[in-house]
């Protein structure tokens, strides 16, 4: 297989402009690179240049290369318009198995030689997308974390016919531009970060539902306790620390059995309409009047804030 260094790339295409798109697209842009993107919804193109024009202060604040502009972005009618001339694409269709193999059949035909596809889904298997296609060596998942323009992670897998060799090229793409790309050893539903997320949902939601505590005691928690040190180093790290001189050894051997007793008395949660509704009405109270547009913007000042702090003091310090 023939792949270009993935350092040279200069011209990508979006395929799926929606929020998660577009903000793959004010990425890319600050990347200094050209994006060509394509959306079959109406007034798509709008949006996404609102979506752009409204993240470029953070692109910029984040860091971008000198003379990158979201001008940088043209808009195509058809999918195979948008793939012409580019050296990578990110798919980011609707989480839809057959949304995204329609799609794929379209995105097989005209995908240039020698270009890796990357696919945006959140959980679905990339083997079951890829069957059947001339390019499949090719496919791979990049699943990125909203916003993709602010949230340096991206998980990298391939499916059943995806070349290792597009695997370790999209690691180094990824990581050639700004982003923190890990790799996954095996197709599971959901890949590894929704699981980890999942996991503190179910008891979240369980939390609320069964009045252990309200929606906002249950936020604050996160925010203010385990959050702030998930920010700096992983679970398995902070485990060993809590293990003290021992480490990780100590660590299981003096908490493994209250964890075991805590996970035995975990429960599934089922999300019936009524549950659905009660969380999402005291979620609804708890926000107030303020809008999701609110919160985000609200998340987006303090993610900024915080991870430029977290950059000086890992540059500062060495710890890279």
């Amino acid at each position: 297989m023939q792949l270009r260094d993935p350092r040279s790339v200069k011209r990508v295409a979006v395929i799926g402009a929606g929020t998660i798109g577009a903000s793959w697209a004010a990425h890319f842009l600050g990347q200094g690179m050209q994006v060509q993107a394509w959306d079959p919804a109406a007034g798509g193109e709008q949006r996404a240049r609102d979506f752009i024009d409204n993240a470029w202060n953070a692109v910029e604040r984040f860091g971008c290369v000198r003379g990158s502009s979201p001008d940088g972005l043209s808009w195509h009618d058809s999918v195979e318009s948008a793939l012409q001339g580019v050296e990578f694409v990110q798919e980011s269709a609707p989480e839809k198995r057959e949304v995204k193999r329609e799609l794929y059949q379209r995105i097989d035909d005209a995908l240039p030689d020698g270009v890796i596809m990357s696919s945006s889904t959140s959980g679905l298997i990339m083997s079951e997308l890829q069957a059947g296609r001339a390019a499949a060596a090719r496919f791979v998942v990049g699943h990125p974390f909203n916003p993709p323009h602010l949230i340096p992670l991206v998980e990298v897998l391939g499916g059943r016919d995806t070349a290792p060799e597009a695997v370790e090229w999209t690691l180094a793409f990824y990581n050639a531009f700004g982003k923190k790309a890990i790799r996954l050893n095996k197709e599971v539903r959901g890949h590894l970060v929704n699981r980890l997320q999942a996991a503190l949902w179910r008891e979240a939601f369980d939390a609320v539902n069964t009045g252990l505590a309200s929606v906002d005691d249950v936020d604050a928690a996160i925010a203010y306790g385990p959050g702030l040190r998930w920010g700096v180093m992983g679970p398995f790290r902070l485990c060993a620390l809590a293990g003290g001189p021992g480490g990780m050894r100590n660590f299981l051997e003096h908490f493994g059995p209250a964890l075991e007793e805590w996970w035995s008395d975990m429960r599934d949660v089922s999300l019936t309409p009524e549950v659905r509704a009660d969380l999402s009405d005291k979620a609804q109270a708890a926000f107030g009047e303020r809008g999701i547009a609110a919160i985000a913007q609200e998340r987006d000042t303090l993610l900024l804030d915080m991870m430029e702090a977290l950059a000086k003091a890992r540059r500062d310090n060495g710890y890279l």
